[in-house]
């Protein structure tokens, strides 16, 4: 036994556990994670058994996958006595259930299914340069035949009849052992579609803006890899932030559990950090990649089950990695792969997005081949399996979990902002991004977060900006913290305390205190309303005792913002004349 291997349980199963299990059950059923990806779709297993008092759920790693990061710690999530492989593999169970083919699992005693772990099964697994006769992973006798040449799966798991004439291809003898139960994955999400608005909501999206998520497959050849022919990722991450403006587009990225468990996530974060001070936010890859998708205006993907998840669900895609012969060329996804418009990394990104967004026709093959069965596969699964068993399903219908709403993660941007403005009256046109186009049209300015990276950037501010809680103890509330800012940068012309989603206060030097706040419809970044502000100030305007309405134009909409002088107290006399 490993020093990472758990200790043999003795309840519910083990020696002696008849003594100890307060309960007596009818059947086991055994869960066997190869590594985080794969126990992603057991879990969306788990309701098939819930309220099933005749069925106790156990849970086991083979601990032949490469990528072992993250296992442990979503077992003690899960909350299942978890089998050390040892004990597993020598305990009798009713049905064993495994979302790939490592480890011995020919050599478990029970039933064993297997199902896929992402759409289907399409990716080559074999000797490096066999080319055409590399087998497809999970289709051919390398995977699904014993050493003695019989088939050890009792039911073989398909989303789609292609899949069985595949498999009738590269291994009759596993055919009888084949059963079509559609995609439990992508039926949550089909169930989550109603909700895309608050799963956008929860990633801070606002109403115009466009989501762009960067999705990539684990291998050297995928998005994030090195490999592939080019290593387009480390210059394309700051170009999209400084080609897409800000209150414009939403960046995010899910990566494949492999790249964020093999490299580890801290190593994640620090190779992204420009990208992530810039506003780019990484999505937890195990529960809410699903909601970031239904989420998603446009994905920037490779050859890997997401970017595919995506088209299925009629997401405009553009590939930034094809896979170069990864796939099985017989597998949809490799006709997806071979079809997709492609994004050109060194030519100019907003057209491009702007052409893919506008442009975007729904293809309707994808979703016809990621299942057969749509919305089908919890009543199908839990027959398939209640069968393996040879127990009756309870009464109550087959069901999977809702996707959950994600916690509240907005865009935390803290790389200086170049801002352009164009002010004609009320109306104050405003784009904000990380670099300064060199055909930029208008007046400009730098809006720099007080958490820069580089100190020296607050030196170089026109507009100092944080966001907080009103009552933060620790900054002194808005009018404090705003009359610090200028005294400490006194090159600093404006500072911005931002107190929540539509509102924000507003300290210009020379002018005075002010509050902003939303007007109906309005639905920018605070920070936005600041720079629009300090814009309309530096062209002469003037605020009135009553107060005025700004409109913000961004290429997402107008957005009104109420503006009110807020009497300055102590601090007018030194922001006046400082």
């Amino acid at each position: 036994m490993g020093p990472a291997e758990p200790l043999p349980i003795r309840v519910p199963v083990g020696e002696g556990s008849p003594r100890w299990a307060s309960r007596t059950v009818q059947r086991r059923v055994l869960l066997v994670v190869h590594n985080v990806t794969s126990a992603g779709r057991l879990w969306d297993l788990l309701p098939l058994f819930h309220d099933d008092f005749r069925v106790q759920l156990l849970v086991t790693s083979t601990g032949s996958s490469a990528f072992q990061g993250g296992v442990r710690e979503l077992f003690a999530d899960l909350e299942l006595p978890v089998l050390p492989w040892e004990q597993a593999l020598s305990t009798p169970v009713d049905l064993a259930i495994s979302a790939s083919f490592g480890g011995e699992l020919a050599h478990i005693q029970g039933k064993l299914s297997v199902l896929s772990h992402g759409v289907g099964y399409t990716k080559k697994l074999g000797t490096p340069g066999a080319g055409s006769r590399e087998p497809t992973f999970g289709l051919s006798p390398e995977w699904l035949l014993a050493d003695d040449g019989a088939p050890f799966v009792d039911g073989f798991v398909l989303s789609h009849p292609e899949q069985l004439e595949r498999l009738a291809q590269a291994c009759p003898e596993a055919v009888p052992s084949a059963v079509i139960a559609g995609d439990p994955c992508f039926d949550r999400m089909l169930a989550g579609r109603p909700y895309r608005d608050r799963f956008r909501r929860a990633l801070g999206v606002r109403d115009g803006q466009r989501l762009v998520v960067l999705n990539s497959t684990w291998n050297p050849e995928g998005f994030f890899g090195s490999g592939g022919g080019q290593d387009a990722l480390p210059s394309l991450l700051p170009r999209l932030t400084a080609e897409l403006p800000a209150d414009d587009y939403r960046l995010a990225a899910v990566l494949h559990p492999n790249i964020w468990h093999g490299h580890g996530p801290g190593q994640i974060r620090a190779w992204l950090d420009q990208a992530l001070r810039a506003g780019l936010t990484l999505i937890d890859p195990v529960h809410a990649w699903r909601q970031a998708l239904l989420a998603a205006d446009l994905v920037l993907g490779d050859f890997g089950a997401v970017t595919y998840y995506a088209a299925a669900l009629g997401t405009p895609v553009l590939l930034a990695a094809d896979g170069q012969g990864r796939l099985d060329p017989e597998a949809p996804l490799a006709e997806f792969v071979r079809r997709a418009p492609r994004l050109l990394p060194r030519s100019p990104l907003r057209p491009q997005v702007e052409e893919a967004l506008g442009g975007h026709r729904p293809d309707t093959t994808p979703a016809e081949f990621v299942t057969s069965a749509p919305g089908r596969s919890a009543a199908l699964l839990r027959r398939h399996f209640y069968a393996l068993m040879g127990l009756p399903e309870p009464a109550a219908p087959a069901s999977l979990e809702p996707l959950p709403l994600p916690p509240y993660n907005p865009p935390r941007t803290t790389a200086p902002l170049h801002v352009r403005t164009r002010v004609q009256g009320a109306d104050i046109t405003l784009e904000r991004s990380t670099e300064q186009p060199y055909d930029a049209a208008g007046d400009t300015h730098l809006s720099v977060h007080e958490d820069t990276r580089h100190p020296g950037d607050l030196e170089l501010a026109d507009l100092i900006t944080r966001a907080g809680r009103a009552d933060d103890p620790r900054l002194g509330g808005p009018d404090l913290w705003t009359a610090e800012v200028l005294r400490r940068h006194p090159h600093c012309a404006a500072a911005a305390y931002v107190t929540g989603p539509g509102a924000c206060t507003v300290r210009v030097r020379g002018h005075g205190l002010y509050r902003l706040t939303a007007g109906s419809g309005a639905d920018a970044d605070p920070a936005a309303y600041a720079s629009s502000l300090y814009a309309w100030l530096a062209n002469g305007g003037t605020v009135p005792a009553r107060g005025l309405t700004l409109r913000v134009r961004t290429a997402a909409g107008t957005h009104p913002v109420v503006v009110d002088a807020v009497d300055d107290g102590d601090f007018g006399g030194f922001v006046a004349f400082a």
